[in-house]
């Protein structure tokens, strides 16, 4: 739940701080990853659906829109308690959708828990025309090029 006056970057960089710190302090010797993401439509940040009707109005509210999802990324070092965390944007533009597209999407892929409502790496990919950003993994909920710059800014090569 945002803070009060808190900006939806400024809470997914507060939960992945807090998930990664929850883990940290019970290990030893270990670099911990803590993730979260919020999904932003016309100001307001959209929780996962849980149904049908409330996937139909995300998606139906974000036809021919730009959605803008925020994935907050920490890493601690739990020998040193070094810490980098970052927040990294991605948008969705979607294409105009009619209502038997959103049914039979998500009739389809039943993407009730997922913020946004669809699944990117499934069928959810047809309701866009466009994608923008840095790393497309972060859609998904893990920005895996900054974790790798981070990773090795720490001295763990990944390749």
């Amino acid at each position: 739940t945002p803070l009060t006056n808190e900006t939806a970057v400024e809470l997914v960089e507060r939960l992945a701080i807090a998930k990664a710190q929850a883990i940290a302090s019970k290990e030893k010797n270990a670099l911990v990853i803590g993730s979260d993401q919020v999904c932003v439509s016309h100001g307001q940040i959209l929780g996962k659906p849980g149904n049908y009707e409330n996937a139909f109005a995300q998606l139906k509210a974000a036809s021919g829109n730009k959605v803008t999802f925020y994935t907050g990324l920490a890493v601690i070092d739990t020998d040193t308690h070094a810490m980098t965390s970052l927040v990294e944007p991605y948008n969705v533009h979607f294409r105009h959708l009619t209502d038997a597209m959103i049914d039979r999407y998500l009739n389809a892929e039943q993407p009730y828990d997922c913020a946004g409502s669809f699944k990117s790496e499934g069928f959810g990919i047809s309701l866009f025309s466009r994608l923008e950003g840095r790393d497309p993994n972060s859609l998904i909920g893990l920005p895996l090029i900054s974790l790798i710059e981070i990773l090795d800014d720490a001295g763990l090569r990944v390749i």
